[in-house]
């Protein structure tokens, strides 16, 4: 498959409009699953569309193009569990990670590896602790703006880093569509920063944007695919998929899975 960057006429018109057809397709099909994954589990849809994306295109042209279509999704999301989102959470997390996904943003540069790892790592095995009984652990709500200054920088670098997030809100407690609610809002903080940094950075380019309103149409639709797949996983023990979606996102990250 032909990324963004190699469709163009040179193999001819109907040639050019296959690999833009087929790519269009692929943004449909992975917006719509990475939409549904999300609001099911309420984390791994980006981590899908940026691993999937840095397949077909260059990683930094994944960044950008992901970022407005998950602040799309994600506004969405947290209209529809608007009811269920713990604000005074969102509002300490977002007051950290606006200037940080900025900065990082502008920075786009790989940042270094073992630090990610051992912030996902320790977190995840806090947040399964606490779920598991074997830890009572609240974050004080002090933390929220620095975690979320440290989280949004990765993620504006890094992109995978995105993951940070859910142990940290799994950690205070949150689960179901409350914690559904409560990330997408977070989130939506944190792409607004990014976007403002690529923006400014010159990455975010006007063919990006056109794929990127298309991947977030896809996204709310698969929102919607979502929302009613959630009916058959509210049987599980609560927090069952969200932790479970979380370790092996966690693991695909610490592998270098979809990190630029």
């Amino acid at each position: 498959m032909e990324s963004t960057k190699t469709i163009n006429w040179r193999n001819g018109r109907h040639g050019a409009i296959l690999a833009l057809v087929t790519f269009i397709v692929t943004l449909w099909v992975l917006g719509m699953l990475a939409g549904a994954l999300t609001t099911v589990a309420g984390l791994g849809g980006g981590l899908l569309l940026l691993i999937s994306l840095s397949l077909v295109t260059d990683p930094l042209s994944a960044l950008a193009m992901t970022t407005p279509a998950l602040l799309i999704g994600n506004l969405h999301r947290s209209w529809v569990f608007r009811a269920r989102v713990k604000w005074p959470i969102v509002r300490a997390f977002a007051l950290g990670a606006v200037p940080g996904a900025a900065l990082g943003s502008l920075a786009a540069v790989a940042v270094p590896l073992w630090i990610v790892n051992g912030l996902m790592l320790g977190i995840t095995l806090l947040s399964l602790a606490r779920a598991f009984g074997k830890l009572e652990l609240t974050p004080p709500r002090g933390a929220f703006a620095p975690a979320g200054f440290v989280i949004g920088g990765l993620t504006g670098s890094a992109g995978g880093a995105a993951v940070l997030t859910a142990p940290l809100f799994l950690s205070a407690g949150l689960s179901g569509e409350t914690y559904s609610g409560t990330i997408a809002a977070a989130a939506v903080a944190m792409h607004l920063g990014r976007i403002a940094g690529y923006g400014a950075g010159g990455l975010l380019t006007r063919d990006l944007w056109l794929f990127a309103a298309l991947l977030s149409v896809a996204v709310v639709a698969g929102n919607g695919v979502g929302r009613r797949a959630r009916r058959f996983t509210e049987r599980l023990p609560a927090g069952a998929i969200e932790h479970a979606t979380l370790v092996i996102c966690a693991l695909l990250a610490v592998a270098g899975i979809g990190r630029s």
